[in-house]
């Protein structure tokens, strides 16, 4: 169930009167207290169905105080989300995985008010918030960008609209800057037209802001978060013809600098960070894992198991929780990856692979996020 702001506010104002006038215990026979620790206890997205089962249980878990209590007990789990299209339609569907049970949940649509490109738009979280961003996008009919911003809630279980971006724009950039959602670059009003503005998110205010501009526009966008700063390129595009280019966002002092060169030059695949590390997974021959080394600005390839190409065909989409690689590939298969350093400074990786259901084998992945619900 899509919802805006407002309508779902009205909604929970609605709840609360009904609630008001119906006190019943949480579950006849236990103290509250205790029945609130079983549901606590409820995995997702358990908590968001027990909403409906009567009035007391919707006002025990809508209570913001709910969520402190449950993040504060470690009870929230991560979850893998990931946005994904019908190969065939280019319909958008999410899907959630619990890693630890191989569970696949399926997440109510996004309410687009037209079709939209099902790569156009962009993705980030706040994962201990339990809370994704889709970020812009093309409309399927004009090819004209948008700027929307839609936020899914794994507590509710639902996708609400906040502020739009002040430019319209697909094909970006977007990351997590401690807490700040950053939008970077993309294209314009027209599908050719690339831009340097950056805009920042405050979601505890819902509003959006410029920031410091890129000092040149890209032709295609990868990035990544790492101590607080965030890396964009563009890495490799065919033919070849010139080296990529790439920046460095730091948002405490909002200011721009070039990448370096070994980075930018070896940035050849789909990015993640595990820890502080930052690991590629390279996008030619059979999809070598590689790690890059800052101290001498170089990459260097991670030995043990090699990437389970076999099993896993492009597109990929990649991230990490607690110390794994989470890579999705086409029919939502996920290759589950660990990677650590030898005693001779080497870096070696073992691989395993889930295999997704049948069903999944016509969708391909856009996006993967963590959230913590």
């Amino acid at each position: 169930m899509a919802v805006s702001k407002s309508s779902l506010g009205k909604q929970q104002h609605d709840n609360d009167l009904d609630c008001q006038k119906k006190q019943e215990a949480l579950i006849p026979g236990l103290p509250d207290e205790i029945a609130e620790l079983c549901l606590l206890h409820l995995p997702y997205p358990s908590q968001s169905l027990a909403r409906s089962v009567c009035c007391s249980w919707n006002r025990a878990i809508a209570n913001p105080g709910f969520l402190l209590r449950k993040r504060s007990l470690s009870l929230s789990l991560p979850y893998l989300f990931i946005s994904a299209f019908h190969n065939s339609t280019a319909r958008i569907q999410w899907q959630a995985l619990d890693p630890r049970s191989g569970r696949w949940f399926m997440l109510p649509p996004m309410p687009w008010d037209k079709a939209v490109c099902p790569t156009g738009f962009a993705c980030t979280s706040i994962p201990h918030q339990g809370q994704i961003y889709v970020l812009g996008g093309m409309r399927s009919d004009t090819r004209a960008s948008i700027n929307t911003t839609i936020v899914y809630t794994a507590s509710t279980n639902q996708w609400s609209t906040a502020s739009p971006m002040v430019t319209p724009r697909s094909f970006l950039a977007a990351g997590n800057v401690d807490g700040k959602i950053i939008a970077v670059g993309g294209s314009g009003a027209e599908y050719n037209d690339s831009i340097t503005s950056v805009e920042c998110y405050d979601p505890q205010k819902d509003t959006w802001e410029h920031v410091a501009k890129m000092r040149v526009g890209l032709a295609r966008y990868d990035s990544a978060m790492v101590g607080g700063k965030m890396y964009v390129t563009e890495g490799w595009t065919w033919p070849l013809l010139s080296s990529p280019r790439g920046g460095v966002y730091d948002l405490e002092s909002d200011t721009w600098r070039e990448m370096k060169d070994g980075m930018k030059e070896g940035w050849s695949g789909v990015s993640v960070v595990v820890g502080e590390r930052l690991f590629v997974i390279s996008e030619y021959g059979d999809c070598p894992l590689k790690v890059y080394l800052p101290d001498r600005d170089t990459w260097q390839y991670v030995v043990g198991d090699g990437f389970p190409r076999e099993t896993m065909r492009r597109p990929f989409v990649v991230s990490a929780v607690e110390g794994k690689i989470y890579v999705v590939s086409s029919g939502l298969n996920v290759a589950i990856g660990s990677a650590f350093e030898g005693q001779n400074g080497e870096f070696i990786a073992k691989w395993e692979v889930v295999a997704a259901p049948m069903a999944f084998h016509d969708l391909s992945p856009s996006s993967c996020q963590v959230l913590y619900a």
